[in-house]
């Protein structure tokens, strides 16, 4: 049998084609235009939009402290069993990525893609808008999350105890292990949101997949840690000083550098690389004539 000049499978049906060209993963321009498309609209909500919703991911994001906290408190002491606890430090990504909540880490990748795109100064000015209110957003939800779980009597003691063992164990690393770790941790979030348009369908799974691989790493994330260290502070056991200086400034710059200037910047570049018109068929479909749209 003659091979077809093409490379293409012989015999297959207009039919088979189509289904072929139906299944093929989106190019990467394209998840570029969808993620460019989401951020360019969060750059467009009004501010108290974007507080109210930021304030009640960093809330939300509580529950990845209070469920590692009552795993930790239920199961054995040993590494083997951390490993299990480590699962629940995905509650808060998934109930505030699913609940389409504002959280700053999301952002350094989708919102600053618009930018990447048009570098103007009004987009410069929307970005760091919206960084600013989000990030606030979320440091005031974790915060006052983390002060109703040590001052309310909702959990006991051992709970109590494990939540307090979680943010010494974020407080072990030195100001540079948590600019290191918070890059590799932005990275990550940023690889997630790249990811989730591709397979909407497996969303949760990507979602648990990546988060559950931060914990395993110890890497630092400047909204979960948040929760966790300020527990240290309103315990009395850890200066607002070292809270500032030593976790969450070199975690937020490690986490923007992870996300916009390592992730963002070279995805972008990979689009604008890119040359030449996109393939026949696998982008653009046949008109009822059977000619190609323009």
């Amino acid at each position: 049998m003659d091979t077809p000049k093409d490379g293409k499978t012989p015999n297959l049906s207009a039919e088979e084609q189509h289904d072929v060209d139906k299944n093929q993963p989106p190019r990467a321009a394209v998840l570029h235009e969808i993620i460019r498309t989401q951020g360019d609209q969060e750059l467009e909500r009004s501010i108290a939009a974007l507080w109210w919703s930021a304030l009640a991911a960093g809330l939300t994001m509580g529950l990845s402290l209070m469920a590692m906290g009552l795993l930790n408190s239920r199961l054995p002491d040993g590494e083997h069993f951390k490993v299990i606890a480590s699962f629940g430090y995905c509650a808060g990504f998934l109930a505030v990525i699913l609940a389409r909540q504002q959280l700053f880490t999301e952002n350094t990748l989708t919102a600053v893609l618009p930018v990447m795109t048009q570098p103007t100064l009004n987009n410069f000015g929307r970005l760091l808008r919206l960084w600013t209110v989000v990030l606030g957003g979320n440091l005031c939800g974790t915060l006052l999350v983390a002060y109703v779980m040590l001052n309310l009597p909702i959990f006991d003691s051992k709970t109590d105890l494990a939540f307090l063992e979680i943010g010494r164990k974020v407080m072990e690393n030195h100001a540079s292990q948590m600019f290191a770790k918070g890059i590799v941790s932005g990275w990550m979030i940023a690889t997630m949101v790249w990811m989730i348009p591709s397979m909407e369908s497996a969303k949760m799974w990507i979602i648990i997949l990546i988060t559950y691989l931060m914990a395993l790493g110890d890497f630092t994330h400047i909204v979960v840690g948040s929760a966790e260290v300020s527990y240290l502070v309103f315990a009395g056991e850890l200066p607002w000083k070292d809270f500032w200086l030593v976790f969450a400034g070199p975690t937020l710059a490690g986490n923007i550098i992870g996300g916009s200037c390592i992730f963002a910047l070279i995805s972008h570049a990979q689009i604008r690389s890119e040359s030449g018109p996109p393939k026949k068929g696998a982008d653009q479909a046949p008109d009822s004539r059977g000619r190609e749209e323009k």
